[in-house]
């Protein structure tokens, strides 16, 4: 399948390793901002050597929109599933397993849509997101300010507040849809990528509605519900693609899928049978690179399957290449600067609460001493940038080889020593499998790129015999389906046959069905009688 590309195992194994590396770091910042990390890395790592020399000219586009769309699957709750695998129950096993499966497919289709559209699309139809991104961030960052100001007099508001509809993003894919709204009422016009939003974002709701509220099918309850959100969200994803003629994004997200949803499964599977050998190690982090590394081989497959039936990308950058350059500064201004800002600058209050830096120093809040030395940081940033513009620096390579290794290595290296940086004033031998075996990993990736991203381009020519990607995804859905079968009534058998009745691990035992189910409701809102 890959015979026109000499070195796709390399490919295979960096892009692997990046998404494993960028997970395990997830694992301390979590949620969606977490989930940018392993995003970025994979999708640059995949645009470095996939032997198209379009692609490596986008390198910091693929890094943008690899962690905006692996950031959507950070928004679901997935630790009550895995509990469910742990219970011995063997229903509740089977349904874990089976959960698990759901939560990756949804998390790895939208992750691999994103990162493959720049593979498609033009670094100016590219740029064109960055004004309706912009709008929706924006509304995100009121809606937060005005969220914490609540939270901030009421500790329990959260929980106690309307807006608590079954634990769910829905607030935000609301606000999402009023920025567009009144963007596109100021601009006159609905662009494409305005499109897009709202169709992730409409669909959200429709997923969410129907399944939830309509329907009644909780995933795990009391937890949240944006699993269901995230459904109708990736079926509005697929059909905005085959709508506008970018059916090979669809077929990469439907690969990703089911590598995801495999990959949740059978690392959870992995989890529970390395807790059988009595080893007291962070199994969970072991779980989660596991994860992301099959995650990884899955964006690998999908985009390889691509360079050799997409055709050669040649932009014009005579008409403004002023334009043009400052464009990609964006780009990677929002993977050098805003991914590791939402990320590290939770590290203060981490720190502050192991107690190993006050929360005043000097009459000003530790988080305040960070944010000041990060934004003197960006503005040294931003200012080489804008002189580079000008005049080329000589430390910025010439080529676009060079500039997307410089771009993924300073990236890799800021998010390994800051995730170490959080992580050291608690440090202790079971997180050896974590902060040391991503050292270890960041060191064989950056090895990897360096040997081989470099190697001549693949020829590819500027027009290919048209593929037919509506059969590839029918056969990839098919298969998938075949194997994710399989693969789940194999990992409930194997946990069946190891653990028996016996709950794996300590904690409190999740059951999901039956008179022994430990959690089955909502959280009753306020002025609710409870069940």
């Amino acid at each position: 399948m890959f015979t026109h590309l000499k070195n796709s195992w390399s490919a295979l194994l960096l892009t692997a390793l990046s998404l494993s590396i960028g997970w395990g770091i997830r694992g301390n910042f979590g949620h969606e901002i977490g989930a940018m990390v392993p995003g970025a890395l994979a999708a640059m790592a995949i645009a470095l050597l996939s032997g198209r020399h379009d692609w490596r000219r986008k390198i910091a586009w693929f890094g943008m929109f690899g962690a905006l769309g692996w950031a959507f699957g950070g928004s679901m709750s997935y630790g009550q599933v895995i509990g469910y695998t742990h219970s011995g129950h063997s229903v509740s096993v089977l349904y874990g397993f089976a959960g698990l499966f759901m939560i990756g497919f949804l998390w790895g289709a939208i992750g691999g849509a994103g990162t493959a559209l720049p593979a498609l699309l033009s670094r100016e139809k590219l740029a064109e997101f960055l004004t309706p991104l912009m709008a929706v961030f924006i509304a995100w960052f009121i809606q937060d300010i005005v969220e914490n100001s609540l939270i901030s007099i009421n500790p329990d508001y959260r929980q106690e507040s309307p807006l608590y509809w079954y634990d769910t993003d829905w607030l935000a894919a609301a606000t999402s849809i009023a920025a567009i709204l009144l963007l596109a009422a100021v601009r006159r016009r609905i662009c494409r990528p305005s499109a897009l939003i709202l169709h992730m974002a409409v669909g959200w709701w429709l997923g969410f509605l129907v399944l939830v509220p309509l329907l009644g099918w909780r995933m795990t309850p009391p937890r949240g519900d944006n699993w269901a959100g995230c459904v109708g969200m990736t079926v509005a994803l697929w059909v905005y693609l085959q709508r506008n003629g970018l059916q090979a994004v669809t077929l990469a997200s439907v690969i990703t899928a089911f590598f995801g949803g495999f990959g949740f499964a059978f690392a959870t599977f992995l989890r529970l049978l390395g807790i059988k050998t009595g080893w007291q190690t962070n199994w969970h982090s072991f779980m989660e690179q596991s994860y992301g590394f099959i995650n990884g081989l899955g964006i690998a497959v999908a985009l390889l399957i691509l360079t050799s039936r997409l055709p050669q990308s040649h932009e014009s950058e005579s008409a403004n290449p002023q334009r043009q350059r400052r464009l990609d500064i964006y780009a990677a201004g929002f993977v050098l600067l805003v991914i590791p800002w939402l990320n590290l600058r939770q590290n203060p209050e981490f720190w502050v609460k192991a107690g190993a830096v006050p929360q005043i120093m000097a009459g000003l809040p530790a988080q305040l001493w960070f944010e000041a030395a990060f934004w003197i940081f960006a503005i040294v940033v931003v200012r080489m940038m804008m002189q580079h513009l000008r005049e080329p620096i000589g430390l910025i390579p010439t080529t676009w080889e060079g500039k997307g290794q410089l771009l993924y290595l300073v990236f890799l290296w800021i998010m390994v020593a800051g995730n170490f940086e959080r992580e050291i004033v608690v440090f202790r031998a079971q997180r050896l499998i974590t902060e040391w075996v991503i050292f270890i990993n960041a060191c064989a990736g950056t090895f990897f790129l360096l040997r081989h991203a470099n190697l001549k381009p693949v020829s590819i020519e500027a027009q290919v015999p048209s593929t037919d990607f509506s059969r590839l995804m029918h056969r990839s859905a098919v298969a998938g389906l075949i194997f994710t079968v399989i693969s789940l009534a194999a990992q409930w058998a194997g946990i069946r046959a190891v653990w028996g009745d016996q709950q794996a691990g300590g904690g409190k035992r999740q059951i999901r069905f039956g008179q022994s189910a430990t959690a089955t409701k909502e959280k009753p809102l306020p002025g609710q009688p409870h069940p």
